[in-house]
This record gives C-alpha cells, structure tokens and sequence, in this order.
C-alpha cells in the first residue's frame, strides 16, 4: 500500500511514536524523512502528566529532534481555552502537578473554597481520593461548572493500563447530576483547531496518525482530515469490526506511511 502525500502530518505519541521508553520501529526515520521533505510535523498527546517541554526532551532523548513548540497536550489547549473563554476563571484543579504547575503559570488562581470555584477541572490523577471528590461535589454544588483535559478512560503503561481522567469525570458526574461541559483533549475540535493552527495548514491538507478509534481517528475524521490508524499501541484489527467509523488507512507500523522502506 503506497500511501499519498500530504503537507502535515500530525503524530499521536504513546503506542505511536513510542512505547514507554521504546523508539517504536521506523519512527526517527519517518520524521526525519518528512522532514527533509519539507513537511509540517506535529505531536500530540491528550496526557497532561507531562509539559511539551518534558515531551519533547523525551523525544529528543530517544533521537527525534524536536522542540516544545511542536508538541500539543491536552493541559496547553486546557489554558489556550481557558484564556480565550473565562481568563479570570477561579479552578479546583483534580490533577498532577504538570497540569497545576501550567495552570499557575498561566496565572489562573487556584482555590478550594467552593462559593470562589468558577471550574473544577478534572484530570487524569493518581492521587484522586474522597477529600477531592468532596470539594469537587460542593463547588458544583455551588455553581462551578465541570470542564476536562480529557476523556480517556485508561492510560497505557508498560504491561497494562491505569484508569485516567474519564473515571474522575464519571466520579464527580455522578455525585452531582452535572455533564462535564467541555472537554478539551482528543477527539475534541478544540485541539484539532489548534493544531491547525500550529502547521498554518487546514485540516484536508493534514494526515493524522494514532493508535486509538476514539481519539486520534475520530478527532481527525471530525476535522475533516485524513486518518491512519497503526497497530503498534491499543488498537487491534479485529477492533475496526466494532466501531462504526473507520480510518482512511490501517498501517502495521510507521514504515508504511513512506514508500521508500
């Protein structure tokens, strides 16, 4: 299969780029070839455990030269909506200290009195606990609105997974009777807006690439751009059979996208 070219190319990260700690096969040699080639390359990730400064030493570590501002996380669109939508909102923040540390550099005032709460932010947390459900109830409860960086309902990790932000959401969904009004990760359009953005390219003009149905190809099919779905992270053949939506292209691996390996 020889695929078509595109100007922009946008590249999930985990079970994409890379595994864990693990240059996935053919990686650095697609990206340098796209490269050379004169096309626009993006990352992105809706993990908002890390900054796009952390990513993109990681990938530079592992020999794909790349620079922050190449590199899209759910926690940057979170601040990017939140300084367009409500910049002087007042955040209950259920998350890790990436996401907090963003939020306060950002210059957002973080608060845990729940009549003070203008958003309780849910995120993917692995110190969540009853006391942050509690606060998170009462501000609700008070009149914040639920928003999250995203939905995604376990994060991959070496020989498994951990639960991520979709059962904080569910948590504080249920305690209050609430829907979280906006989500901000894939497969929102707010982060495929800006990603757009980012390449200066509109989204027919793009191929996104990832290894997940229900963010990286329904966020890129929603856009309107091009998608290719690669078997080397969560997803398996036999899963496109359940989903009513279907990538453009289903690879083995990264080496499918060039013609020349």
């Amino acid at each position: 299969m020889i695929l078509p070219t595109y100007d922009g190319y946008i590249f999930d990260l985990d079970g994409t780029i890379y595994l864990g700690d693990t240059l996935l096969p053919a990686a650095q040699h697609v990206i340098t070839t796209l490269r050379a080639e004169g096309r626009r390359v993006a990352f992105l990730s809706n993990n908002p455990t890390h900054t796009c400064q952390d990513y993109a030493a990681k990938l530079n570590r592992l020999g794909i030269i790349t620079a922050p501002d190449a590199i899209v996380n759910s926690s940057y669109v979170l601040v990017q909506w939140l300084r367009a939508q409500a910049p002087q909102a007042r955040l209950y923040v259920i998350g890790e200290m990436p996401l907090i540390e963003e939020l306060n550099k950002a210059g957002f005032h973080l608060s845990e009195k729940p009549g003070d709460i203008t958003f309780v932010v849910a995120s993917f947390d692995r110190t969540f606990n009853y006391k942050k459900l509690q606060v998170a109830f009462d501000a609700i409860r008070a009149g914040a609105h639920l928003i999250a960086t995203n939905a995604d309902r376990y994060c991959p990790v070496p020989g498994g997974g951990q639960p991520d932000a979709a059962a904080v959401i569910a948590a504080i969904e249920a305690c209050t009777g609430t829907t979280c009004m906006q989500v901000v990760g894939k497969p929102s359009p707010i982060m495929a807006r800006t990603v757009g953005e980012l390449l200066g390219l509109p989204p027919e003009r793009c191929l996104m690439i990832g290894d997940r149905l229900e963010t990286d190809i329904l966020m890129g099919l929603q856009a309107g751009m091009a998608t290719a779905l690669v078997l080397t992270g969560a997803t398996r053949r036999s899963d496109l059979a359940s989903t009513t939506y279907q990538p453009h292209y289903v690879l083995e691996g990264l080496h499918q996208l060039l013609p020349t390996i």
